[in-house]
């Protein structure tokens, strides 16, 4: 009996040549002098003096370190991975060689992963995220599964520690929430989630029905990237409609007693953003012109290059246009319909484990862009 199941060899210089790609793509030497540039920035004692561009160039800073530290580390694992593997195979020991095979699968898991990172080159891709999640068809099960949408993406900003502000949340009469809008702050947050935008359906045995019955519903995920100071999106006051009101939370309960909540109606367009997760109710007026501007400027690209569908997604939120099926009842799989990415785990799925999902998102439409 042979103690090597597999060809290390192959698989080795595989992931090496890889990697090589990777660092190539990347391009390893400018991020490091731009770490070096911008490190030299923020030694200045003037730094802090413009607060928006010290936030905007610490967010790059880190952002950079983040993917040279993941290069590198990823690099030296598969380094020691050779030498593991050397050594199990020159002294004949099944355990080292079991203890590598299972390094390998861990190893070529997290270059996929490192290599998806690597087809995000699009305009606004390197963009934090705003996502907007609705409501769709199918009454209280639609609010409440708006509601796990959300929970689920904000897990999974957890999992990677990346911050999320929340910008509105509009609760439902029963159960759940009509809509929500939050930030994830991180660079690529944008490239990254956008291929989660677009209509979600969920198939369960409804907890709102007395007779048990199984019930279908909808919500719609919509995904845009976060405006930078170098963006120009003007906006005339005259065309904004803005109305005040009292915070709300579920249930009706007050989160305060004053009308500190912000919404705001772009007429032209018709786009309406709301803003209450602030005290004052003009930090919830900027918050709410943050994310107007986004939503404009995102509208205007869809528009000049008539690719609306790449940066929002198809949000109907109703049937014959969803992009990913939870079922729950008669049997447990969330199918991906474009990739055909699929797991038996939904639970783990509604808790923010939708890396999978995102990775064969991305390698999805970079091969649909190349046809």
């Amino acid at each position: 009996m042979t103690l090597v199941a597999i060809d290390f060899d192959a698989e080795l210089k595989q992931l090496v040549a890889t990697m090589q790609t990777i660092e190539q793509v990347l391009d390893l030497p400018s991020m490091k002098r731009e770490i070096a540039e911008l490190s030299e920035q923020t030694a200045n004692p003037e730094f802090w003096n413009d607060q928006a561009n010290a936030q905007k160039v610490n967010s790059r800073l880190s952002g950079l370190n983040g993917d040279v530290e993941r290069f590198e580390q990823l690099n030296g694992r598969l380094e020691d991975l050779g030498v593991l593997v050397e050594m199990g195979q020159e002294e004949g020991d099944a355990e080292t060689l079991a203890e590598a095979e299972a390094e390998l699968v861990r190893v070529k898991r997290d270059v996929e992963g490192l290599e998806v990172r690597t087809l995000l080159n699009g305009e606004y891709d390197a963009r934090e995220a705003i996502v907007t999640i609705r409501s769709g068809a199918g009454g209280v099960d639609a609010a409440d599964f708006a509601e796990q949408l959300m929970r689920m993406y904000t897990r999974w900003a957890e999992r990677h520690k990346y911050p999320v502000e929340v910008f509105d949340v509009a609760y439902a009469e029963e159960a759940g929430i009509k809509s929500a809008e939050f930030a994830i702050h991180a660079p690529y947050a944008y490239g990254t989630l956008s291929v989660e935008a677009g209509t979600h359906r969920l198939v369960r045995i409804s907890p709102f029905d007395n007779q048990g019955r199984r019930q279908t519903s909808f919500a719609a995920v919509e995904v845009v990237p976060q405006l930078e100071q170098t963006d120009e999106i003007e906006i005339d006051e005259n065309d904004i409609r803005t109305d005040v009101f009292r915070s709300g939370g579920p249930g009706g309960q007050s989160v305060n007693t004053t009308d500190s909540a912000v919404r705001l109606t772009h007429i032209p367009s018709g786009i309406v953003v709301s803003c209450q997760n602030e005290k004052s109710q003009l930090q919830n007026k900027a918050s709410a012109m943050v994310v107007l501007k986004a939503k404009l400027l995102a509208k205007k690209k869809a528009e000049e290059a008539a690719l609306k569908k790449d940066l929002k997604g198809d949000v109907a939120a109703s049937w014959g246009d969803q992009m990913r099926n939870y079922v729950l009842n008669p049997y447990q799989l969330v199918k991906d319909l474009r990739t055909g990415q699929e797991t038996g785990n939904p639970a783990a799925v509604l808790d923010g484990e939708i890396d999978d999902f995102i990775e064969a998102g991305i390698r999805w439409r970079r091969s649909a862009i190349a046809e």
